[in-house]
């Protein structure tokens, strides 16, 4: 790499060191007491969000499906790690483990990003106000700190266009906020396959200055052949009130990950052979039997520094808010080909090797006025991002030697910015509440490549479009409400989607945006005091869809299709039922399809990727006192085909059963929690996520069989 990694972790130090220098002198101490919080948490309190309008609002009045995922959910039975286990009961969204952490999760919302071969696309993700994804729409969930979540919300259909560049949601992560005495906590887990996981954080509050500060280490062996990991990540946030009427927030993370492996997909006949295995390599004479990924030692080297601040003024009602960020992310990938083997002369190699530096703001004036007898909220927003990458690709090989860093065939400077102007209106009067936004999302693209050998790349290329939303909700009676929504979405190929063209050439200027027409139905009841039922309806036609042309060794080159029809349905229901006892269910149906032939693929062909159903189920208890608790679970899938033709062996549908343990205790000032996980209790073999398109057919993933976990936290209050 370029820059030395030290000098950017002693910026991030130096960041926060100058702001708790500067804000130590404002407010007052304030004080926490556990019985309370636990009394508040009892206490039936609206479900508030921000996502969707941007301003504090019961998601019960708010005309879009969108969920809330609680601290509870997201780390009281969990390793932390990953953000599937806890996305795995919104209704609307896939979120595969690919036990892959070289590639991150796969996340899809009602079919969008399901083609993503790594990392995620088609869902927006932003973690306290800072944008998790590029200005083209690329992002990575391993970002997200899951140990100082507070909640996570995700939001569906229409209401998503007003956040840029993409089509099917956003997943939105918020971490708690320091406060009360001092406290220190360190959690220790485990589980099979070499799982591990260390965790210490602080927090509390101190001359006025809230502090969150926390740092972890998670190491695996790997349930498939050649997949052992290890991740470092690391994260503060500092909040401070200048004055009474307003705030400022700084937030920092890291996260890194050195060598790590990645096993790569396997065909199905591998698959039903031996779940774990990797996929041998035909072509290499001298150890016929070795595995594909340790031939080629298929890896990933990360790291992923940021910081951001938020400031926000409030004038009454009103309010003004600005948000900064600025990062930088170093990749070194290992691919499994190389030229002489696999690629055309004119490829650039199978090494991966690129710097990045990005940097955003978002401005924002919120509005509140009394109109026609009812409150008018309005937003104006402005948002610029940028990020700048220095990029080679190199042959992965040195004579005989494979899975090393060999001659220099590709060396450009990428650069990706957005400058998106936004306004977004609601009027709520009586039983209405009505709304619409309009935003100009936009990418520009410029490629300056140095490397001439095979060719000049050079060029550039601009998408813009207007992505209008209205809405409606009406209040039946304070039980029910309904409500209906619809926008124009604009999801442009990702840098990623534009780097190949077929046959392993250069830049693929010639994709173009794909353009979606989305509508909502949906309905939110609360049956008595205990039961709450929400239910949505949804269509989006989508014109120019981008589909896996080809995809081979870690690389992947797209093009557009034709039109696609998405038709589903999404039903979830929580309910308190007494003596302890709770359930949830979110079931999701859809209906994914090609309405026009393309190629070889015949109208009505399934999306791959994409599951027709999708359902979480649980049984929870917990005892009056919070002290004990335990729960069952479901996930369950219909089958997944793997390319556009529907042809090649599907994944098969799937159901599992989960179970889980935990138990806290306060003694004194000390505060202890264990917990204990079974996964897939009847040790199912199944594909748990598909790289579609494969070039090779090495489509499948496996998920794990019966895997165990065990975890112990104690947290002392000084």
């Amino acid at each position: 790499m370029q820059q030395p990694f030290l000098s950017r972790r002693r910026a991030i130090a130096a960041l926060f060191a100058s702001g708790g220098a500067a804000f130590a002198a404002h407010g007052t101490a304030m004080a926490a007491d556990e019985q309370q919080q636990q009394q508040q948490q009892a206490t039936p309190m609206p479900v508030v969000i921000v996502t969707g309008s941007r301003i504090e609002q019961d998601s019960f009045d708010f005309p879009a499906a969108v969920d809330i995922v609680d601290a509870a959910r997201i780390g009281d039975t969990q390793m932390r790690v990953n953000a599937s286990e806890a996305l795995a009961a919104v209704p609307g969204l896939v979120v595969h483990n690919r036990e892959n952490y070289a590639q991150d999760l796969q996340i899809s919302s009602r079919g969008f990003g399901a083609r993503s071969a790594f990392g995620v696309r088609g869902v927006r993700l932003i973690a306290d106000g800072i944008p998790a994804s590029m200005p083209d729409g690329q992002g990575q969930a391993a970002t997200f700190n899951l140990d100082l979540a507070e909640r996570i919300e995700v939001l569906r259909g229409p209401f998503s266009a007003l956040y840029g560049n993409h089509s099917g949601g956003v997943i939105q992560l918020f971490t708690r906020e320091g406060s009360g005495r001092p406290a220190l906590e360190g959690t220790v887990s485990g589980g099979s396959d070499g799982m591990r996981k260390v965790d210490v954080n602080a927090q509390g509050e101190t001359a006025g200055v809230k502090y969150l500060i926390d740092a972890s280490r998670f190491d695996t062996d790997g349930y498939r052949d050649h997949s052992a990991a290890r991740r470092d990540q690391a994260f503060a946030k500092l909040s401070v009130s200048p004055s009474d009427t307003s705030r400022l927030t700084i937030t920092a993370s890291t996260l890194t990950q050195d060598d790590t492996q990645d096993p790569l997909g396997v065909t199905w006949a591998t698959f039903q052979r031996n779940p774990r295995a990797g996929e041998i390599d035909t072509t290499d004479p001298q150890t016929p039997q070795r595995a594909l990924a340790e031939r080629y030692n298929t890896r990933k080297s990360i790291e992923h520094h940021q910081a951001g601040a938020t400031f926000e003024q409030r004038f009454g009602q009103d309010r003004l808010r600005l948000t900064t960020w600025a990062g930088n992310r170093q990749v070194i990938q290992y691919q499994a080909f190389s030229r002489g083997f696999q690629a055309p002369p004119t490829h650039s190699g199978g090494v991966v090797d690129f710097d990045r530096d990005f940097y955003g703001a978002d401005l924002q004036w919120q509005a509140v006025r009394q109109v026609y007898g009812g409150k008018l909220s309005t937003t104006a927003g402005l948002e610029y991002s940028r990020s700048e990458d220095d990029r080679q690709g190199y042959e992965n090989f040195i004579g005989t030697a494979f899975g090393v860093r060999g001659a220099l065939r590709r060396d450009e400077t990428n650069k990706l910015s957005n400058l998106d102007p936004y306004l977004q209106t609601q009027w709520e009067g009586g039983p209405w509440v009505l709304g619409a936004g309009l935003r100009r999302s936009s990418l520009k693209v410029e490629v300056s490549d140095r490397f001439l050998a095979n060719g000049k790349d050079s060029g550039a290329i601009d998408y813009s479009k207007w992505t209008p939303v209205v809405s409606a909700l009406y209040k039946v009676s304070p039980q029910l409400n309904v409500y209906a929504s619809a926008a124009r979405g604009f999801e442009t190929p990702t840098l990623n989607e534009l780097f190949y063209s077929a046959g392993g050439t250069g830049f693929n200027f010639r994709l173009q945006p794909a353009i979606s027409r989305n509508v909502e139905l949906g309905a939110k009841a609360k049956l008595g005091d205990n039961t709450r039922v929400e239910a949505a309806l949804f269509q989006v036609r989508t014109d120019d869809e981008l589909v896996v042309e080809t995809s081979g060794g870690g690389r992947t080159s797209y093009r557009n299709a034709s039109e696609t029809l998405r038709r589903g349905a999404e039903v979830s229901l929580d309910s308190q039922l007494g003596a302890g006892f709770s359930t949830r269910v979110a079931l999701t149906l859809l209906r994914a399809t090609y309405e026009t032939p393309f190629g070889s693929v015949a109208a009505g062909s399934r999306l791959p990727g994409v599951p027709r159903a999708n359902l979480f189920g649980e049984l929870a208890w917990r005892d009056a006192g919070g002290r004990f608790g335990a729960a069952l679970e479901t996930v369950a899938s219909s089958k997944v085909y793997t390319e556009d033709t529907n042809t090649e062996k599907a994944a098969p549908g799937h159901a599992v059963f989960n179970a889980r343990v935990q138990a806290r205790q306060t003694v004194d000032r000390w505060r202890f929690r264990q917990f204990v996980r079974l996964n897939n209790i009847f040790d199912r073999n199944y594909v748990g996520s598909v790289i579609v398109g494969d070039a090779n057919r090495r489509y499948y993933e496996g998920a794990p069989g019966r895997q165990w976990m065990i975890g112990v936290s104690a947290q002392y209050t000084f």
